[in-house]
């Protein structure tokens, strides 16, 4: 089978998603901490929800300025369900859901960045 060529740009554009992936790696690594240490102390607890509003608020302003589909607002949403007091069940269903949706979006992005381009007529 024969390796596609990409384009600069897709090229580009893959590099960006990969990106976006690592850190929604991290991300799933906090909120399994988190839901791990759910009856820990409070400063634990809040430690974790602080790191995981901060990732998915420097994701969600890279991924405003990237235009890749929905991700902006599905990480700013984490952002905030994080930040904010409530039960932390509320918030365990809430992040889990989210990174379920972030690695559904980047994958059909990555998709679309894959596709070839077509052809234009010379």
């Amino acid at each position: 089978m024969a390796q596609q060529k990409f384009s600069p740009e897709q090229l580009r554009r893959i590099e960006e998603i990969h990106e976006f992936q690592r850190t929604v790696d991290v991300v799933k690594h906090l909120v399994a901490e988190l839901e791990a240490n759910r009856a820990a102390a409070t400063h634990t607890v809040q430690h974790l929800c602080e790191r995981i509003a901060k990732e998915t608020s420097q994701m969600r302003q890279r991924a405003l300025t990237a235009n890749i589909g929905t991700i902006g607002d599905v990480a700013g949403a984490m952002s905030v369900m994080a930040g904010r007091g409530g039960g932390i069940n509320m918030k365990l269903r809430g992040l889990t859901e989210g990174v379920s949706s972030l690695y559904i979006q980047l994958d059909q992005a990555l998709k679309q960045a894959m596709t070839p381009e077509p052809k234009k007529p010379a």
